[in-house]
């Protein structure tokens, strides 16, 4: 009998070597699938896959339903995956998702983002403690060198934390700026690193650590052991340098990727080379920063609004 566990090794071999899916993807998957398979076993439901239907379906997404609506809707389109993959392989007659509805509503809650100011003051701290490290040759410098060149390159990209920790040194050319950034579903895209100031600290950090980079099986940003700097160790030091930079709010990565997107929206670059720099695959995950950009609103209204063009008194 086919199983849900024989048929989920199944899928994830399918996700691994034919859709080249990435390990973050694949491991999300795993999750998923072992909670339900042990959603069927607490509730003592068949595990062959032919016996799940609409109904049992319907359980699962009652079980789960406490979650938060983006953690069920992942959820859910895990399953559903696994059931067009069987469907596809012709080893299910009747997909149960067929003939069912579901429509998972997520709050759409705005961005938290910086204004320029903000990121200013984290930058200048950065490179303020930096200058006040006397000792050059220590591993504190070095580490103060390493985080500038990590905070300039987050707010010159809007690069996600994933992707920065994952870089190579061969996708970055401290020379003229151009990185080379393997987002998700493993699209690529090419964005440019252009203030001056931004590219030095990429090349006082490439020349500091050069040695230690060409040794750490090609990961550009490296830690004390000369392993890749992991994601919690980014948004570590990017917490820290905010602290110090006297900002009282939680500021992590991802604040710096939608500053990044918000800031240019007010300078008026078109929001459709915003979704190339972000590496969006939907204009519509790109436009929420339309309604977070309220000094742009302003200026619009205040300039543009047709009710400027008379008086009653």
């Amino acid at each position: 009998m086919n199983t849900i566990e024989a048929s989920a090794t199944d899928f994830l071999s399918y996700c691994r070597y034919q859709k080249n899916l990435s390990p973050k993807t694949l491991k999300s998957y795993q999750i998923d699938l072992r909670q339900f398979t042990t959603f069927l076993t607490i509730n003592s439901h068949p595990h062959e896959i032919n016996s799940i239907d609409k109904h049992l379906l319907r359980g699962y997404l009652q079980h789960i339903s406490t979650l938060k609506p983006k953690t069920v809707k992942r959820k859910i389109a895990t399953i559903k995956s696994l059931f067009n993959f069987l469907e596809y392989e012709d080893k299910i007659v009747i997909n149960p998702f067929r003939k069912m509805k579901i429509q998972i509503r997520e709050p759409r809650n705005l961005p938290n983002v910086m204004n320029i100011c903000e990121v200013e003051q984290i930058i200048k701290s950065a490179y303020k403690a930096k200058s006040n490290e006397k000792n050059r040759f220590s591993y504190s410098y070095a580490e103060r060198v390493r985080n500038i060149a990590v905070i300039e390159l987050l707010f010159a990209t809007g690069i996600r934390v994933s992707e920065l920790s994952s870089l190579k040194v061969d996708c970055i050319d401290v020379t003229t700026g151009q990185v080379k950034v393997k987002g998700k579903g493993n699209k690529e895209r090419i964005i440019q690193v252009c203030n001056p100031e931004s590219l030095k600290a990429l090349k006082d950090y490439n020349k500091l650590f050069y040695r230690k980079i060409r040794a750490c099986e090609g990961y550009f940003f490296i830690n004390r052991l000369n392993r890749r700097l992991s994601e919690q160790s980014i948004r570590l030091l990017v917490k820290q340098n905010a602290e110090k930079a006297g900002l009282e709010r939680r500021i992590t990565p991802h604040v710096f990727r939608h500053s990044f997107a918000t800031l240019l929206l007010e300078e008026d670059v078109d929001i459709k080379y915003i979704q190339s720099l972000l590496g969006h695959s939907s204009i519509m995950t790109t436009q929420i920063y339309t309604h977070v950009n309220k000094e742009k609103q302003k200026q619009i209204l205040l300039k543009q609004h047709p009710r400027k063009n008379f008086k009653v008194i």
